[in-house]
């Protein structure tokens, strides 16, 4: 087998396989349950044999990757219609705060010692357990924390401020280049981005990064070598 055989083999191989990871869903690592972390690791392998020997026809080293990725994602329908299945095969949330008080058994039942709790709370924040009322350790293995009320950051409500409006920003440009459709969605115009910017010193082109709040706040990255502008509210 020559060499260019053996590059088209593997960039085939890898686009295949981007691809089937593309299909298996958006989840990062430490979401996986048990059989997509096991299918991962077979792809993996399965995957490494076209390209380290060469005498395996192509088609048949692609089909185990299929079959595998077609497994997958009937198990995922088939934990998302049931809930039975699902705690099964990614187990159940497991509280191991309540009230204050750690519960030392249900840790021994996780397999999860005092060390990782205390810290994965500084993680979170909390370096004083006594601050943490409900803690959740999730399938993900990540811990979900709930502190007592007292010590919970005060909110506009709270203050008695007006609330903000809630909503994602805009991003109008992105690496230099003008978003059009997303400038439209904003309710603005491309002449009035174009005065917006010239009034910092810039062009479209110059900004990296320009995004609309859903308040009517500007934000404003310009490329390197530009002065950086102040953020203010837009009419």
């Amino acid at each position: 087998m020559g060499l260019l055989e053996v590059v088209a083999r593997t960039v085939i191989i890898y686009f295949v396989v981007l691809l089937m990871v593309r299909l298996m869903g958006k989840r990062e690592i430490g979401q996986l349950s048990p059989f997509d972390f096991v299918v991962a690791i077979i792809i993996a392998e399965v995957a490494a044999l076209p390209m380290e020997q060469p005498e395996i026809p192509l088609l048949r080293g692609l089909v185990p990757l299929f079959v595998l990725v077609a497994l997958e994602i009937a198990f995922s329908y088939a934990i998302l219609h049931s809930r039975w299945l699902r705690q099964l095969m990614c187990g159940r949330p497991q509280v191991v705060i309540s009230n204050g008080r750690i519960l030392n058994r249900e840790m021994r039942r996780a397999r999860y010692n005092l060390d990782d709790l205390l810290s994965q709370l500084r993680e979170k924040g909390y370096p004083n357990p006594a601050e943490v009322a409900f803690a959740v350790l999730e399938t993900s293995g990540r811990l979900s924390v709930v502190p007592w009320a007292e010590v919970q950051p005060p909110t506009r409500q709270d203050l008695g401020l007006k609330a903000r409006p809630t909503g994602l920003p805009k991003v109008l440009v992105a690496d230099g280049e003008l978003l059009l459709p997303d400038l439209r969605a904003g309710g603005r115009e491309r002449d009035w981005l174009e005065a917006a910017l010239q009034a910092r010193g810039l062009r479209p082109k110059d900004a990296f990064l320009v995004t609309l709040s859903p308040d009517g706040e500007l934000f404003v990255s310009p490329r390197e070598g530009f002065p950086l502008p102040t953020a203010k509210k837009e009419d």
